[in-house]
């Protein structure tokens, strides 16, 4: 009995040990950077952008308590040394601002300023944090989310709801490569069919979207790129098994959390979800590095 104590001691101790091990890692892990390349294919692409990379980041979360700005600052200094076409910030940039949201914005333009004194074209779209909504029977902030959005239009990033812009483009008279930009859904501003209209059918798009959940709104072969955020790619994994995460077991239904979504969403339509920067809840990160995604585009062989 004594023997059968002793080793339920030293596996509590072991056991404790890992806990506390993986806690110290949890916290290592944010400002470990990890830059994700992969291939877009674009129907119809425009030759001036084959070729071309187009950076997306989001799920800034500035204002939580032990913020993970260093890690933003770092990628933002990589992506104007890396020089991409375009980046694209697929929301959150806030994470709980309350009455008051001047200081999260304030600190989330000079994170976002280098890009633009660079010279980098940066579009956003505001996600559920932006309307200070924590749950989705929230109510949205549409103050909070406007004076976002008037800040970093003030600074030169464009933001996008519900609305298509015409990349820039070094050759004049191609056909134009648009970027679709869709609201918020939890704050049921999500409206792909307002977006889309302001794209002609045969014209390449790529599309962004905060939470994933709007993408299976999208028409069959109207999304054949889109990038979304949202989901922190689970925070927090079980090694090994990068599906088995926090996410799993208290969001119902379907989790989209990141990487290429297979089998969702209309035919046709091809969704990216990244892993984001910053974190809910708890400031800590386990098998979930932070992700800033690089998209070389390429023209795809289909029509």
């Amino acid at each position: 009995m004594k023997e059968i104590r002793k080793k339920i001691k030293y596996f509590l101790l072991g056991l404790l040990g890992l806990i506390g091990a993986l806690l110290i890692y949890g916290l290592i892990e944010p400002y470990i950077i990890d830059v994700e390349p992969q291939t877009a294919s674009i129907p119809g692409l425009p030759a001036s952008w084959v070729g071309q990379r187009v950076a997306v980041m989001g799920d800034w979360q500035v204002g939580m308590w032990l913020g993970n700005t260093p890690t933003i600052r770092r990628i933002v200094t990589r992506l104007v040394r890396e020089r991409p076409a375009a980046v694209l910030i697929i929301g959150d940039f806030l994470y709980g601002a309350g009455k008051n949201a001047a200081e999260e914005i304030n600190q989330s333009i000079e994170l976002v300023r280098p890009l633009i004194s660079s010279g980098i074209p940066t579009y956003a779209v505001l996600g559920n944090h932006d309307y200070g909504m924590k749950s989705k029977n929230g109510n949205p902030d549409v103050q909070q989310a406007t004076k976002l959005a008037q800040a970093l239009e003030s600074v030169g990033v464009q933001v996008l709801e519900n609305e298509a812009v015409i990349l820039p483009s070094k050759i004049q008279q191609e056909t134009p490569l648009y970027l679709v930009g869709v609201g918020s859904h939890w704050a049921n501003n999500d409206k792909p069919a307002v977006a889309l209209a302001q794209v002609p059918n045969t014209a390449p798009r790529f599309v962004m979207m905060h939470n994933p959940d709007t993408f299976a709104k999208f028409p069959a072969s109207s999304s054949p790129v889109a990038v979304a955020g949202h989901t922190h790619g689970g925070q927090i994994r079980l090694p090994f098994t990068p599906e088995w995460s926090w996410l799993t077991f208290v969001e119902q239904g379907q989790v989209h959390a990141d990487g290429w979504i297979k089998d969702y969403g209309a035919p046709g339509n091809q969704l990216y979800v990244n892993r984001g920067i910053g974190f809910s809840i708890v400031p800590i990160r386990i098998n979930c590095l932070p992700e800033v995604t690089l998209f070389t585009l390429q023209r795809s062989p289909s029509a």
